[in-house]
């Protein structure tokens, strides 16, 4: 049908699933007697070979057929009349795919930021916000301006993150969400960072607007918007290790989208962590409902420094793990941090003499800290044997030769990729995954279990984890033999679910 005609797009979707990698691009020339398309071969072609014709349906902007396609020589008279799927037309076809592709995952990432807000990680800067609030409770506008404050520093921070992720791609590097976690030296950043907080909420110094004034929210000792704003920052910050459900699918199909589609994505996922926060912050009926301002909000303040010296404790943790006896210099730093910010305090209650005195030893206390910081981020990694995500199965590292030899031998294959920054996976993992029923199961269907860690950067981890439309972890694969394409399990796990896909694999 297409001898004679010149197609300026076309593109092949195969009957089975696994023949081809759809994420990659989709090559072609036009010639007398029709047209060549190159494609590459997914995992299912590539792990049981070409034992037969592929059927599918190549569309074009000419019109689409059923075609099978027969392994033998390459025709003739398909080649030679140019290229396609670079011309106006593809561009087109794409944006009209695109526009329907963008809308789900734009509402995805929505309902995955309002979602996001329910999950471990994000949990004290919940609390926070809701001091925040309870402090502007009776002061709509300032309520106003905080709450739009805070959702241009959430936009803020997640428009810089993608805007980096994108880049980064873009210049070869094989990055996915969470990415920056994987850098010992950001997670030594951040944790110090997390102490400074924590040590702010305990009163130890105070930021810009000096000590009166009980129930100041967390801080908001800023100017005002610049306190919200650097809360959304935070926030932003912290929600990082997390992934809610549809966060997946929206985040895995922005970074093969254009960069302005990608970077809208991004936002609304923002636009979803920020939106509970900034309805109430808009709704003067629901701020007159919670309680007046007073002491009360300092010793909220308090305690609400705990959560950030936990996750303060929990990166420290992290970063014990991604390298190689380096946590005693990440210790001093934040040791030589913690006694900076106290001379600072001091200095801030002190006499103006006294108080420079103690601000001299505040800075020098903060440059022997950032020396120690500099060391500890520039320390070597661990060993990969010795640096292993945590789990509480008896498991083999993945790979897909682990993958191929287990299926080989009629074993299902249950595949967990996980991270040791990821709070999520840790909370899968100390329940679904370390049940003794979920053993069992294990046992019963003779399968093998498989961790990919992504604590640290892993090229081979994250085309896999892209090859199945997702940009970070956790992502769970049970495979069965004798079928090419692994059954995804939610993000969520029950021990239910990952027991009855045992089950179904094993029976197979």
């Amino acid at each position: 049908p297409l001898a004679g005609a010149a197609p300026k797009w076309a593109y092949f979707y195969p009957f089975e699933g696994g023949v081809i990698d759809h994420a990659a691009a989709q090559s072609g020339e036009r010639g007398p007697q029709g047209l060549t398309l190159t494609v590459a071969a997914g995992r299912g072609l590539a792990t049981n070979g070409l034992n037969g014709p592929i059927g599918g349906v190549l569309s074009t902007d000419l019109g689409a057929w059923e075609i099978k396609a027969e392994p033998g020589a390459a025709l003739t008279g398909v080649t030679g009349d140019g290229a396609i799927g670079d011309g106006e037309g593809a561009q087109a076809g794409a944006s009209t795919t695109g526009l329907s592709d963008f809308a789900k995952a734009a509402l995805f990432a929505l309902l995955g930021g309002l979602i996001l807000n329910l999950m471990p990680c994000v949990f004290p800067i919940l609390a926070m916000k809701a001091a925040s609030l309870s402090r502007a409770a009776h002061e709509p506008a300032e309520a106003r301006r905080d709450g739009l404050a805070f959702l241009a520093g959430v936009l803020t921070a997640f428009l810089l993150l993608a805007g980096a992720l994108l880049a980064l791609r873009a210049g070869g590097q094989v990055l996915g969400w969470g990415f920056q976690l994987q850098s010992p030296g950001v997670v030594a950043a951040l944790a110090l960072l997390m102490l400074a907080v924590a040590l702010n909420l305990s009163g130890v110094f105070h930021v810009g607007a000096g000590l009166q004034g009980a129930g100041h929210g967390p801080l908001s000792r800023l100017p005002g918007a610049a306190g919200a704003f650097f809360t959304g920052v935070l926030a932003v910050i912290v929600a990082a290790p997390c992934t809610a459900p549809f966060m997946a699918f929206a985040l895995g199909a922005a970074l093969f989208m254009p960069w302005p589609m990608a970077l809208a994505v991004f936002l609304m996922l923002g636009l979803g962590l920020a939106l509970p926060y900034v309805l109430i912050s808009l709704n003067p009926r629901l701020l007159a409902r919670l309680p007046k301002p007073g002491p009360w909000m300092e010793s909220l303040r308090n305690l609400l420094a705990f959560p950030m010296y936990g996750a303060a404790l929990w990166l420290a943790w992290v970063y014990g793990r991604q390298t190689s006896d380096a946590l005693a210099l990440l210790f001093g730093a934040g040791l030589l941090l913690a006694l900076a910010l106290w001379l600072y305090g001091r200095s801030q209650a002190a006499a103006s003499g006294k108080g420079r005195a103690a601000g001299a030893a505040a800075l020098m206390a903060l440059i022997a800290a950032l020396g120690f910081g500099v060391l500890a981020g520039r320390a070597a990694p661990a060993a990969p044997d010795s640096a292993g995500a945590s789990t509480h199965l008896p498991s083999q590292p993945w790979s897909e030769q682990a993958v191929k030899a287990a299926l080989a031998e009629g074993r299902p294959v249950l595949v967990n990729f996980t991270a040791d920054w990821c709070v999520t996976c840790k909370v899968n993992e100390s329940t679904a995954l370390s049940s003794a029923r979920t053993a069992e199961a294990l046992e019963q269907a003779n399968a093998a279990y498989l961790v990919g860690d992504w604590t640290r950067r892993d090229d081979a981890i994250t085309a896999e984890l892209q090859r199945h439309g997702r940009s970070g972890v956790p992502l769970y694969l049970v495979y069965a033999p004798g079928r090419p394409e692994p059954r995804i399990l939610p993000q969520l796990l029950t021990e239910g679910v990952v027991i009855d896909a045992l089950k179904d694999a094993a029976a197979r």
